[in-house]
């Protein structure tokens, strides 16, 4: 489908919403809405495995559901790096840890319908402490270490009423353990 304009509608600190003009295969034309971040040029989450093998989560605020996330580390492409410099850069802020091996895994949209933001996944293996958080000043994020084998298992036990698992930590798992 053709994308025949885009417009801003409305353009906050951090996102900015927008309008497509889009024409499908039938010719019906018709606008679409979503979102898309601004000032960022790509964003990544990386899958952290320790050499003893133990799988790094971190557990963070997000107000947009009102919850804590039990997610992988991520951030966004904001200060002009490539998406690798990213991806040890959010590592060693989030969790003080360093990558042996970084290898992408994935590549692919979050929410297709909604939003324009695509992410990068990395592979973190023979991840070892290197030094503290550090965190940006709004950020407030615990780290989990959670045994390779049961993952599941042990991840299942963080979730309750406040506190949801981020659907992407299942398939992004799996895909990183062709590489352990």
């Amino acid at each position: 489908m053709p994308i025949l304009g885009k417009k801003t509608n409305w353009r906050g600190t951090f996102l900015s919403a927008i309008e497509f003009e889009v024409k499908n295969s039938k010719g019906v034309r018709f606008n679409w809405e979503a979102f898309e971040r601004n000032n960022c040029n790509g964003i990544v989450a990386i899958v952290p495995v320790t050499k003893d093998r133990g799988v790094i989560v971190v557990k963070q605020f997000r107000p947009p559901v009102g919850k804590y996330v039990i997610e992988f580390p991520a951030g966004l492409n904001d200060k002009g790096e490539t998406l690798t410099e990213v991806a040890q850069r959010e590592l060693l802020e989030e969790t003080g840890c360093r990558a042996g091996r970084l290898i992408p895994i994935a590549t692919g949209p979050l929410s297709s319908g909604a939003s324009t933001e695509v992410l990068t996944v990395y592979a973190a293996l023979d991840v070892v402490l290197y030094c503290g958080q550090a965190l940006d000043p709004h950020e407030d994020i615990e780290i989990i270490t959670l045994p390779l084998d049961n993952f599941y298992e042990h991840l299942y036990a963080l979730e309750g009423p406040d506190t949801y698992i981020d659907l992407k930590l299942y398939g992004l798992l799996e895909l990183a353990k062709r590489h352990i």
